[in-house]
């Protein structure tokens, strides 16, 4: 084999090396940004989870607000259902202004805000909101890492030829990151 036989050889090589290794990094961000989305799903289903739990207690000290339940069942119902991205974050953000109507309202029921289990999940969506605000802050950055690495030169060429494509980017709206929590104060009983 000639000088420029191996020369082409090793060429070819090279490239086929960079282009299974750009390949594999475009692969692991793919991956990293689902499971970044995965976590935030783990949260959203967390936070609907507590939201039956947090209306029945209130709804214990304020029936007659049946208006204000019915209105945060349905746009729970309406957030766990399959959406797009951008129909998931309008629905997300109705449920939000729907949670923060019920927990400003607990502000008018001293009793309610004296309640043990009032208290205690109070605190769980707090908890459970800051990890959302979390997650979806990893999640973003994951997504932007990627769409980095799709439209930086060289991986926007390995990109293109295996067709990989955009991921969607869920971010609330500021309001929806910082959920008014009703002021507990006074003695709490024990329910």
């Amino acid at each position: 084999m000639t000088t420029t036989g191996i020369m082409a050889v090793v060429a070819a090589t090279a490239v086929v090396l960079a282009v299974v290794w750009l390949y594999n990094r475009l692969v692991r961000a793919r991956v990293r940004v689902d499971e970044a989305w995965a976590q935030v799903a783990t949260d959203l289903q967390r936070r609907h989870d507590l939201i039956p739990s947090l209306v029945g207690v209130v709804r214990g000290y304020a029936a007659h607000e049946s208006e204000l339940f019915e209105e945060v069942t349905r746009a729970r119902a309406a957030a766990l259902g399959p959406h797009p991205p951008e129909e998931r974050r309008a629905a997300e953000d109705a449920l939000t202004d729907a949670l923060a109507r019920l927990l400003l309202l607990a502000e008018s029921y001293p009793q309610l805000r004296a309640d043990a289990v009032f208290g205690d999940l109070q605190t769980e969506l707090a908890a459970t909101e800051d990890r959302l605000a979390f997650a979806r802050d990893f999640a973003a950055h994951r997504v932007a890492r990627y769409h980095e690495l799709l439209d930086a030169f060289p991986s926007v060429l390995v990109a293109r030829l295996f067709r990989f494509e955009r991921r969607p980017t869920f971010v609330a709206d500021e309001h929806a990151r910082a959920v008014p929590t009703a002021t507990v104060t006074g003695p709490r009983s024990a329910t």
